[in-house]
């Protein structure tokens, strides 16, 4: 039997790092039940406000098909979820662990940095698509029927939107390390800038028209346009900001750029932080 190879055990080690590193995030999670269970009765409390809130942006005219409505508020929210989670997991909870004084001994430990990053994307993954479905299976209830075609396609989308608001939280991160406790602050109004500019809860065509070309601008606004559009079968004026083709190639662009952005500026955030003895600062 053959032995493993330099690289082979390389690999092998950053990989038990990784698992490490996401058994440690689970851990944490799974230590305050207290907050666990309140973040059902959080998400409850918001998707009542905010679906019957945004059931005012209708367009004035004709009763708009039932589906349609559900559609729009219910898969717009399920990408603000998952950004949401990833401002604060993936950016600012940095913060907390240079607070709590554990950030400047990783540093000074020979663990993968990387692998500490990127292990908060499994807490992200699992404990946000839980979220979504008991707050997918709340909004069904309040607004009725939800289409549901292109799963593969939609799927897709899925896929690369993570990848890039996973950027932005890597780029977050680093702003984090440079602002300290400010962090905490753009991080909310990050949160609800998206929530407005990428018309998670209506349509983009109920934004004033300057509002509109904002958000037009944002990547991400593209994700969730082309994320509803596909899974509710492109009804009419769907999608909204721009044919279908191009909205795909934006969403992969930002899936590929973005998370190669947004660990540039992390790395040089932290190499920052190194050179001025900052790590420890709070």
């Amino acid at each position: 039997m053959s032995q493993p190879t330099g690289r082979e055990k390389s690999l092998k080690i950053e990989l038990d790092t990784f698992a490490a590193m996401a058994r440690k995030e689970l851990v944490i999670m799974a230590r305050y039940p207290v907050e666990f269970v309140a973040s059902f009765g959080q998400i409850f409390l918001i998707v009542a406000i905010f679906t019957l809130a945004g059931l005012t942006f209708s367009q004035p005219g004709p009763e708009p098909d039932q589906g349609t409505v559900s559609g729009v508020v219910v898969y717009g929210f399920v990408l603000f979820m998952f950004i949401s989670d990833t401002i604060w997991t993936l950016g600012y909870e940095v913060r907390q662990e240079q607070v709590q004084g554990t950030l400047e001994q990783l540093y000074l430990s020979p663990a993968n940095k990387f692998a500490n990053l990127t292990a908060r994307v499994v807490t992200i993954l699992l404990w946000t698509s839980l979220l979504c479905v008991a707050a997918v299976t709340l909004m069904t209830a309040l607004l009725g029927r939800l289409p549901f075609h292109n799963g593969l396609l939609g799927g897709y989308i899925l896929v690369m939107a993570l990848f890039g608001t996973f950027g932005m939280g890597f780029a977050l991160a680093a702003l984090t390390l440079r602002i300290k406790e400010a962090a905490q602050t753009v991080a909310i109004l990050l949160q609800f800038a998206f929530l407005i500019l990428c018309a998670i809860f209506f349509p983009f065509s109920s934004l004033p028209p300057a509002i509109e070309r904002v958000s037009r601008l944002i990547p991400f606004s593209y994700a969730v346009d082309a994320f509803r559009s596909t899974l509710m079968d492109y009804p009419e004026g769907f999608p909204e900001l721009a044919p279908f083709k191009v909205e795909l190639v934006i969403v992969t662009a930002f899936a590929i750029v973005m998370p190669v952005v947004g660990y540039y500026l992390y790395r040089g955030a932290e190499d920052h932080a190194r050179r001025t003895g900052s790590l420890s600062q709070y």
